[in-house]
């Protein structure tokens, strides 16, 4: 889709993908971040307008971001195999392009990023969102059988990526040690995963419901659809299943979401290392973990709420009077408003 959008817009000013230069580059990313999505007629309505249309949003700084990068990449490869322009049009920061990787560096600064395009935008650092946990029980409460309970108690207890989890075979499951093994998504290894004690509940009760439809087999898969013909359970029936209870519920959480709640439960837990998190999550890095240390925006604001709070009560100790001999202490609070 980077490279349709890229093409489209050589088509619409007459310069072919191979005679591109810096300056297309350069209008094409100013184009991207002012013009924003074209708008167009849904599918299901052609014949009408307004709510119905899609498009006119301006473009996200992420596909601004992932859009460079593919740009550069490809003219980069057919640099390389002959097939394209000698310059690329998107080339690196000028006061990148012909030094060495951390070139004349102090070691004991953070590590600079070497690979920064000249036309590509500066994202954004992003706080993941959790599902609160008021949320959470009103989604869980919508969803219409066990095989949904259990899948959403898994996802919020193991923290495993949607694909990860649907990766699970029925001789993977060991209620026992209460440990249910998954195929990582970028290692492609087997990775065995801690979850709550609710989780194989639920998965026993949809074992029990389902006995007589679902095929029986170590090496099969352990989430299969409910209507017949049973099939294995795929990404796309999963997030449909949680848009439905989504939309119910009244609430806008993601499935991906859930992943970040259980990674925010287990950093907050103090008897819980980072490290064990970081192995539980399936992150190659120890920094990307640690961005669960960020505080949630609904815990900040209880938390400085609680503190005014204290604030206001303590001030108001101070600045009480002190009941001089003859008159009631309990008069003077009611008269000064310091009853409580």
């Amino acid at each position: 889709m980077d490279l349709l959008r890229w093409f489209r817009f050589l088509w619409a000013v007459d310069v072919p993908w191979d005679r591109a230069e810096r300056i297309e580059a350069r209008d094409f990313s100013r184009w991207l971040q002012i013009a924003g999505q074209p708008s167009r007629r849904h599918w299901r309505r052609p014949d009408q307008d307004g709510r119905w249309a899609v498009g006119g949003k301006p473009y996200a700084t992420s596909v601004r971001t992932h859009s460079e990068t593919v740009l550069r990449t490809f003219y980069d490869f057919h640099r390389d195999v002959g097939t394209g322009p000698v310059l690329n049009p998107f080339p690196l920061d000028r006061s990148r392009r012909g030094r060495r990787a951390h070139a004349h560096r102090n070691p004991m600064d953070s590590p600079r990023n070497e690979r920064i395009g000249l036309y590509r935008p500066r994202l954004p650092q992003r706080i993941p969102r959790s599902v609160p946990d008021a949320e959470f029980n009103e989604i869980f409460a919508r969803l219409p059988s066990h095989r949904d309970r259990a899948l959403v108690a898994f996802y919020v207890s193991t923290g495993a990526r949607a694909s990860e989890l649907l990766s699970a075979w029925q001789g993977g499951v060991d209620p026992g040690r209460q440990l249910i093994s998954v195929v990582r998504k970028g290692t492609g290894e087997v990775q065995e995963l801690p979850a709550s004690t609710d989780a194989f509940v639920w998965l026993r009760l949809y074992q029990m419901e389902l006995e007589d439809t679902i095929p029986k087999g170590r090496r099969l898969p352990l989430w299969w659809t409910l209507r017949y013909p049973s099939r294995p359970l795929t990404y796309h029936a999963a997030h449909r299943m949680f848009e439905r209870a989504n939309n119910k519920a009244g609430t806008a959480a993601t499935l991906h979401a859930l992943r970040h709640t259980a990674a925010y439960r287990m950093a907050e837990d103090p008897g819980l290392p980072l490290t064990d998190v970081q192995f539980v999550l399936g992150h190659a890095q120890l920094t990307t973990t640690q961005i669960y240390l960020t505080p949630r925006k609904e815990e900040v604001i209880r938390r400085l709420l609680a503190h005014h709070a204290e604030q206001t009560r303590q001030a108001a100790a101070r600045t009480a009077p002190a009941a001089a001999p003859g008159y009631s202490a309990e008069s003077l609070d009611v008269l000064f408003g310091t009853a409580r």
